[in-house]
């Protein structure tokens, strides 16, 4: 399967493309502390996704509880970015709507494979 058919995957992957195109808009004293932080938990989340998606599902709730804590980390250093100045307010609304849509992605992934431990076999 390819792994870009996962929409959750695919979403993050086309986040961290836009997210990477705005480096070079970012003044160079927030560039290498704030935005550097921020493209690394982006590309942690991604990785941690594809993780999730390939372990058991008895291994997949702790791997899917802590992405959600680095998607909540990421979406308060998003805000800091705006709130510094070191993106517009067009620009966060923007990725802050593409991280709302995965993180409700997430939340409903994490809710399926709670459920799916309670169910008797």
């Amino acid at each position: 399967m390819n792994d870009l058919d996962i929409p959750i995957i695919k979403k993050s992957y086309d986040l961290y493309k836009e997210f990477y195109k705005l480096r070079l808009t970012v003044p160079k004293q927030d560039r290498y502390a704030l935005w550097q932080k921020c493209e690394n938990l982006l590309i942690e989340i991604l990785q941690d996704i594809l993780y999730a998606s390939q372990q058991s599902k008895i291994e997949k709730l702790p791997t899917l509880e802590k992405t959600s804590v680095k998607l909540n980390f990421l979406k308060v250093c998003i805000r800091l970015m705006k709130d510094v100045r070191a993106i517009t307010p067009k620009t966060y609304i923007i990725i802050e709507a593409n991280l709302d849509e995965i993180g409700r992605m997430l939340g409903g992934w994490i809710k399926s494979t709670k459920n799916t431990d309670h169910i008797p076999t």
